[in-house]
């Protein structure tokens, strides 16, 4: 299989050039993957946001460290989204758009989830939806995004590396939590 590989120039790493190196399959699959992943960021930013909004109305201090950590991690989580966006569409803006749909769906979610919700919800189905939402994330991380991202550097010179400070910046961001 004819796989593009980065370009590398002064040091910097560059995408391939998506006309010339993704034939239509490939874009199709990136597409795919970046659409779930968005949809997966969607769902799994709704009970976060909630959460945090909640937090903060009970103890404003717990609520502002949990919104840090939040937003700590989110760096990732919009990494994720967008990179494949990217990568399919060459396009820079509409991966930035995504990234911008990913990052405000979490404080929309949150409002109209405590309009709707918060008076009715339990402690024990938001600790359901937090599970259902992290399993999905972690099924379209391992089905969809890691093997997408070793497809494209099969040489493993970044996402191995990529992959572990992705999880220490998620580490830390649930430090802050605690």
């Amino acid at each position: 299989e004819n796989i593009p590989r980065p370009q590398r120039g002064d040091g910097h790493f560059r995408a391939p050039t998506p006309s010339r190196v993704h034939p239509d399959e490939e874009k199709r699959k990136l597409a795919k993957a970046s659409y779930c992943t968005a949809l997966a960021i969607l769902l799994h930013n709704f009970p976060e946001g909630l959460v945090a909004f909640v937090a903060a109305l009970d103890n404003p201090h717990v609520g502002a460290v949990l919104a840090i950590s939040i937003g700590i991690h989110n760096i990732p989580e919009g990494l994720c989204a967008t990179l494949p966006i990217y990568y399919a569409t060459g396009n820079r803006w509409k991966a930035f758009r995504w990234g911008c749909f990913a990052g405000i769906s979490e404080p929309i979610a949150a409002l109209l989830g405590w309009m709707v919700l918060a008076r009715v919800i339990t402690d024990t189905a938001f600790a359901v939806i937090f599970g259902l939402v992290s399993g999905l994330m972690l099924m379209i991380s391992f089905k969809e995004l890691i093997p997408t991202a070793y497809r494209y550097d099969p040489e493993d010179s970044v996402v191995t590396t990529s992959i572990v400070v992705g999880m220490a910046i998620m580490a830390l961001s649930l430090m802050l939590k605690a």
